[in-house]
């Protein structure tokens, strides 16, 4: 069939196929019945063709590293369905996930949406994500494509990496999600991969996508991440998005017709294209683009067993989990107590269809309420509190906001992101908006005005101009580097006095390479000082236990920058050095993307790490409180004592955060547990690592042979668990090569198995080795190289804590060819 439209088509209407139509869906051509369908954003939702801050209400699933914590293939998996039906209530066929950037830095803004440090267990995650959602008929979309492990200048940054590093630690994810997950969908990246853009990197996307690993699915640029017609074409992408194209259309055609672009390769692409309509089904049933929310008790189900199976226990000094029965008085303070940090920033934002704080979690779980305490004590935000209200909203035509407006509706939040206006008369480059409100402050007192905007605006209190985002406007660190950093002014304010809120916006008559956005948020807050630190210490002194939420939320884990160190924001520390000095009793949860760094650990008794697990939030902070479900999660990613300790940190700044357009991998190989291994460096938590509410006894480790074979040797080991309650215990198989001719790390994940065991129960584990697995990329034969020789296989319940070391010979030298289809 795919041949046959193909034949009919003229080369215009194959041209068309090869970008969007708009920011979401692609090009039908309805004389062929040729359907158009939709993408959305992922990963811990399907948000549709909303804004990032309005639309349809979506489940709110965890953010990739919680999933990376769970170290639970299968319940990822599960969780794919799901994401597929949340993808289909908003008419779409393809979701744009997962994301399976390493953890590289610690400081990546998008850290949040990977699961690890490790490419095994970042594959392992990403092969059962994409064969939950595929199997429902939705087509996954495997991204960024390859090397985007910082936001810093992410749109031209070139990543230099030399091919072993490319091989053995940022490609694998993908090889494996084409090789064993058959991914329909790649999403090249926006940076340039040593010195060419990796939406025309015809070594990237054609030599080894298609020709070493046999990749026939689409690739698709990053939403304005295509920056020629030529060169993309010819190095194999074949979506550019989004649409209206920039870079396709009679810019393709005439490049056929003058000979630069093969005709043949053209229709290639097309032919892709239309296979991905085949493979979601879109041609047997024309896709419904309608939107709907779908609120199903089986996904508020899962979205809460995540939670608790992503939950990192990193310290017990035997308080946890709090018995409910004579618990007595309970403070509950901190930043992130009574606000719900569901997820991260940038284009993971969906609108949830409710967020449960741990405040209110907590409330729900302990019959007597009463009995709890709260006080906020600091703030952590980046942002100033966005405002939160009704309000007026009108559409103009042109940047003056003259004449007779020619849209308005209703909003209740001062954020907006414009992917569509709300009228076919207005052009997105070429509008105005006036949003009126109202505010009035329950105290009096100084408070603090801030707006930022992708276009121009300026906020007036009162008819007074307050904060101007017009005079002098350029880009900042907001909404993707498109909009300023945010302007600042304080205003006294009366309390019970109404004061009147208008911002004026414009679209940008400035049009610049890259992203071009429009969008502006605004919000108020009152500061809070020594006076609200005061209470929160006081509460905390007249409680039995202290629970301390901290963290940070997803204006500093944000995709569009990365962030300034790896300390809690704010006055946090100081909060927790001076809420614990009162209260011994005292438990700080965290909430993060990734690893900070902890100088008052020695001073709490628990420390649970919660990253951020979805709109179940407070009920899966509470049931691991309490005890109703164990902390399941392992670290995905290494935890250093101090930011200086990360391989990607020195004092180059080539090396991070770039210099001169160019960020150099100089640590090629040895990054996270590979680096602290190697380099003997302590962490401060080791991968792998976390705590259980029982304990486990571990057998020695048996294998099958101690001779490498042609299908690998499987090993096993007993786990029996002695505790008074069940729960589960990770097995992690690691392997150390004994002797070698090239610098390798000390030891590297192979395999994993997670075993779930009731008290006095006793479970086996096992695991497959292959050849493959003792191997390197040899940059002189370019193949896989395990040479003939002795290596230790390590079980480990962390990458610092070995239980059982089987040493096992490979008798004769392996090269696996970077196209061999089995890995």
């Amino acid at each position: 069939m795919i041949d046959d439209i193909l034949d009919r088509m003229t080369l215009e209407e194959q041209v068309s196929l090869l970008a969007g139509a708009d920011f979401w869906t692609t090009v039908p051509i309805e004389r062929l019945g040729v359907p158009k369908i939709k993408v959305t954003d992922g990963p811990n939702g399907a948000r549709g063709a909303g804004s990032l801050v309005a639309g349809v209400n979506a489940a709110c699933f965890p953010v990739a590293i919680a999933l990376g914590a769970t170290w639970n293939s299968a319940l990822v998996e599960r969780m794919g369905v799901a994401l597929a039906g949340q993808a289909k209530s908003k008419g779409a066929a393809v979701l744009l996930a997962p994301t399976v950037n390493i953890h590289r830095s610690g400081l990546n803004g998008r850290n949040f949406e990977c699961y690890s440090e490790d490419p095994m267990l970042t594959a392992a995650l990403a092969v059962a994500y994409i064969q939950g959602v595929q199997s429902q008929g939705v087509a996954a979309t495997i991204k960024h494509f390859a090397g985007n492990e910082s936001e810093i200048e992410r749109q031209t940054m070139s990543s230099d990496i030399d091919e072993r590093a490319l091989r053995e630690i940022y490609l694998p994810p993908f090889e494996q999600a084409v090789k064993r997950a058959g991914v329909m969908a790649v999403m090249s990246s926006y940076n340039r991969l040593n010195g060419t853009y990796t939406s025309e990197h015809p070594w990237l996307l054609t030599k080894v996508l298609r020709d070493e690993w046999g990749f026939d699915g689409i690739v698709m640029s990053d939403w304005f991440g295509s920056h020629s017609t030529v060169a993309t074409v010819n190095a194999g992408l074949d979506l550019e998005m989004p649409g209206p194209t920039r870079d396709r259309g009679e810019k393709l055609v005439k490049a056929v017709r003058n000979g630069e672009v093969k005709p043949e390769t053209v229709r290639a692409a097309a032919g892709r294209i239309l296979t991905l309509l085949e493979r979601v089904g879109a041609f047997e049933n024309t896709p419904d683009l309608t939107e709907h929310a779908s609120d199903l008790p089986e996904d508020r189900a899962l979205i809460r067993q995540l939670g608790a199976e992503g939950a990192v226990l990193l310290k017990n000094d035997g308080i946890l989990p709090l018995q409910k029965p004579g618990l007595g008085h309970v403070a509950v303070i901190g930043p992130n107590a009574a606000e719900a940090r569901v997820m991260g920033g940038g284009s993971a934002q969906i609108a949830a269809h409710y967020k449960i704080s741990p405040l209110e979690g907590i409330r729900a779980s302990l019959s007597n309420a009463n009995s709890i305490r709260y006080a906020a004590g600091c703030r952590n935000n980046r942002l100033i509190n966005v405002f939160s209200g009704e309000m007026r909203v009108e559409y103009f035509k042109g940047q003056n906001l003259t004449g007779s407006p020619v849209a308005a509706e209703p909003a209740n939040k001062g954020e907006f992101f414009w992917f569509d206006l709300p009228s076919p008369e207005l052009d997105p480059s070429d509008f105005s908006a006036r949003m009126t409100a109202f505010y009035t402050p329950t105290e009096s007192g100084e408070y603090i005005f801030g707006m930022t905007n992708a276009g121009l605006a300026k906020l007036y209190v009162d008819g007074r101009l307050l904060v101007n985002g017009y005079d002098g406007w350029t880009r900042g660190d907001n909404y993707f580097g498109t909009a300023n950093v945010e302007q600042r002014q304080g205003v006294h304010l009366e309390a019970g006095q109404q004061y009147q809120i208008v911002v004026e916006y414009c679209s940008s008559a400035t049009v610049e390479e890259g992203i071009n956005l429009t969008a502006v948020r605004f919000g108020v807050e009152k500061p809070l000082g020594e006076a609200d630190m005061a209470e929160a210490v006081e509460t905390a002194r007249a409680a039995d236990i202290a629970l301390l939420f901290v963290g940070r939320d997803g204006q500093w884990d944000t995709e569009g920058l990365d962030l300034p160190d790896m300390r809690l924001p704010g006055r946090q520390e100081e909060l927790i050095e001076r809420v614990s000095a009162v209260n011994a009793n005292t438990v700080v949860v965290l909430q993060t993307g990734g690893p900070i760094e902890m100088p008052w650990l020695d001073k709490v008794k628990a420390v649970l790490q919660m990253w951020y697990p979805g709109q179940e939030l407070g009920n899966a902070v509470a049931d691991v409180l309490f005890g109703d479900a164990e902390p399941g999660g392992r670290l995905p990613q290494t935890f250093p004592k101090r930011l200086a300790d990360n391989s990607a940190i020195t004092h180059d700044a080539a090396i991070y955060p770039g210099k001169d357009g160019h960020v150099r991998y100089a640590e090629g190989v040895f990054v996270g547990y590979r680096h602290h291994d190697t380099r003997g460096i302590e962490p401060l938590f080791p991968f792998g690592f976390g705590l259980g509410y029982t304990r486990f006894s571990w057998g020695e480790g048996q294998v099958s042979t101690t001779e490498m074979e042609p299908d690998g040797i499987t090993v096993t080991v007993d786990l029996t668990n002695v505790g008074d309650r069940a729960g589960s215990e990770l097995v992690q198989l690691y392997v150390r090569p004994l002797a070698a001719t090239v610098e390798r790390p000390d030891k590297e994940l192979r395999a994993f198995a997670k075993l779930r065991l009731a008290p006095g129960e006793r479970g086996r584990a096992s695991l497959l080795v292959k050849p493959r697995d003792l191997s390197y990329f040899d940059m002189e034969t370019k193949a896989f190289r395990a040479a003939a020789g002795r290596y230790q296989l390590l079980l480990a319940a962390n990458a610092t804590d070995i239980r059982s070391a089987i040493t096992i010979e490979n008798p004769r030298e392996w090269i696996g060819k970077t196209s061999d289809r089995f890995i």
